[in-house]
């Protein structure tokens, strides 16, 4: 009986690593901060998620003043972002919101980041569709 159970653990914890392995890694990252010791981290965690898995899917969502990590005239990851966004897998996504409160027109952000209407809704409906969720925070 004991051989049987040990089988059968065996067996379930194998196909629990098949099912690990298939799952997609699909990830958004939450900054709201200017901080650039959060830019640093986000743009090292993107880094890091697409080295380790090519295939992995990447957002980050910046709401706040975390949009400040694109533009040009105000960031000091700008390089890393614009290579970062070279990578299809990888977007960098605004919110539109936070651009009206900050009287920051669309034209101050690199134009190989897009916009949302609402930064919120879009890091809910990605965590809806199964993505991972982290909060760039000190």
């Amino acid at each position: 009986m004991q051989r049987f159970l040990a089988m059968v653990f065996v067996l379930l914890a194998a196909a629990g690593l098949a099912r690990a392995q298939d799952t997609p890694y699909r990830v958004v990252f939450d900054l709201t901060s200017n901080d650039s010791l959060n830019q640093r981290s986000v743009m090292r965690w993107v880094k890091e998620v697409t080295q380790a898995n090519p295939q992995a899917q990447v957002e980050v969502v910046m709401y706040g003043k975390g949009f400040e990590l694109v533009m040009p005239e105000r960031s000091t990851y700008i390089h890393d972002v614009e290579s970062a966004v070279t990578n299809p897998n990888v977007k960098f996504k605004v919110c539109e919101v936070a651009l009206k409160n900050n009287n920051v027109p669309k034209s101050a952000i690199l134009n190989t980041v897009s916009t949302v209407p609402d930064g919120i809704f879009e890091i809910i409906s990605k965590q809806h569709e199964g993505w991972g969720y982290i909060k760039v925070a000190r």
